[in-house]
């Protein structure tokens, strides 16, 4: 890969790109992917599309750290 300057807009674009593909990958993989969405919202997607509210479980074991507070609408096409 390319030496870019991390203040760059080019930089912001790659790290946004491998991101989102690392996202993808790990839907195709079949696991759930956790994430805070544009409003704030703690949210872990399914690979099947289904997305769900959830509230983190401090202190809890991997796996049993969570709980789904509610399924969230589908998204716009």
């Amino acid at each position: 890969m390319a030496q870019l300057d991390i203040r760059s807009k080019e930089f912001d674009e790659a790290v946004h790109a491998a991101g989102h593909l690392a996202f993808l990958d790990t839907l195709a993989a079949g696991l759930p992917v956790f994430y805070l969405d544009a409003e704030g919202l703690d949210v872990m997607e399914q690979p099947d599309g289904r997305r769900f509210e959830i509230r983190w479980i401090p202190g809890a074991p991997a796996g049993e750290n969570f709980e789904i507070l509610r399924e969230l609408k589908a998204r716009a096409a």
